[in-house]
């Protein structure tokens, strides 16, 4: 072979391989879970849930890593980064700064992040409208209660999660003009995430005052509180992950944050070659968020609340109602 014809031959196996990875070669998914572990049985474990299914559909596996301090986070992106996986996803607001050191000192991989905003040319941010589903939930807890009076416990105080508490009073009062909603939140630093048993004793402090539903958008704090609840024979209120089956009966209904939808279509749109960066925001309209109905909670959610959360979900949508957003302003009409 002469040098000219070995010359285009390997041009063409160039461009060859160029075209394969065009065309969507398979990616290589990582995952960075958030402070609380894969299974919290909330947020982390709905990221989970939507890693397994694009595993299952696809046959293409993912690794994960859960950090156990803030620390960890940055080490692990980078690791995962030089290791050459693309996508990766980092999940949690926490994650913003470490991303975009590790997003900038790698631009051709690709990357997301959940509850935060990166503006990178490589980076997928993506966001929920949570006050539209606690909204939902919201109406449900006023409807159920008795007294009149619910509660919320958060995990970390920080505007998101006051976004969840807002969403919720709006809800409640929607329902139930003057019914009285109890705040609480677990703490100030990522510990909150993992304290159930702190989790417990604030629902109870609740209780103590009337409260007989009680929400918590708290990850794995949230168990202590739904425990609480059951014990006591009230009514919990579950976040992110269908918490239903925790405590048949006991669990009104969840606020599901799709979060698994959001995995799984980073990891198979990287698989398709249509990955996009850039900014996206779920709310109802998109299905993003929800509240759950099944078989656990069934007895428990009468034909009038279902009319009700019904036509809220449709108005919200549709733009008829507009659920205050708490991280627009840091302000809360209902609270």
């Amino acid at each position: 072979m002469t040098l000219k014809a070995l010359g285009l031959a390997l041009a063409g196996m160039v461009a060859s391989t160029a075209v394969a990875l065009a065309q969507g070669a398979a990616p290589k998914p990582a995952i960075v879970y958030d402070l609380g572990g894969k299974f919290d049985k909330s947020f982390n474990e709905g990221v989970y849930t939507g890693a397994e299914r694009f595993k299952k559909e696809t046959g293409v596996e993912y690794r994960d890593f859960e950090p156990q301090n803030d620390a960890q986070r940055e080490q692990a992106l980078r690791r995962f980064a030089r290791e050459g996986f693309s996508p990766i996803l980092a999940v949690g607001f926490s994650q913003k700064s470490a991303l975009e050191k590790v997003a900038a000192e790698f631009p051709n991989l690709k990357f997301a992040i959940i509850d935060s905003v990166v503006e990178k040319p490589n980076v997928e941010s993506i966001l929920f409208k949570e006050h539209e589903g606690s909204y939902l939930v919201g109406m449900l807890a006023g409807m159920a209660s008795k007294t009149g009076k619910v509660g919320f416990v958060g995990g970390m105080d920080i505007p998101l999660i006051r976004r969840f508490a807002c969403g919720y009073a709006q809800g409640v009062k929607a329902a139930k003009k003057d019914a009285e909603v109890f705040v609480n939140m677990t703490g100030t630093t990522g510990a909150a995430w993992n304290d159930p048993v702190r989790g417990g004793e604030l629902a109870k402090g609740q209780m103590d005052r009337g409260a007989d539903v009680v929400y918590h958008a708290a990850g794995g704090t949230g168990i202590g509180v739904l425990r609480a609840v059951a014990d006591a024979g009230k009514l919990g209120i579950g976040v992110d992950s269908n918490q239903n089956g925790l405590h048949p009966g006991k669990v009104l209904t969840s606020m599901l944050k799709r979060v698994d939808n959001a995995a799984y279509s980073t990891f198979m749109d990287a698989k398709n070659n249509t990955f996009k960066a850039g900014q996206v925001t779920l709310g109802l309209k998109e299905q993003g968020v929800a509240w759950a109905d099944d078989e656990h909670n069934k007895p428990l959610i009468t034909a009038d609340m279902r009319k009700a959360v019904d036509q809220a979900t449709a108005d919200i949508a549709s733009g008829k109602v507009q659920v205050h957003d708490f991280m627009s302003d840091n302000k809360c009409p209902a609270l």
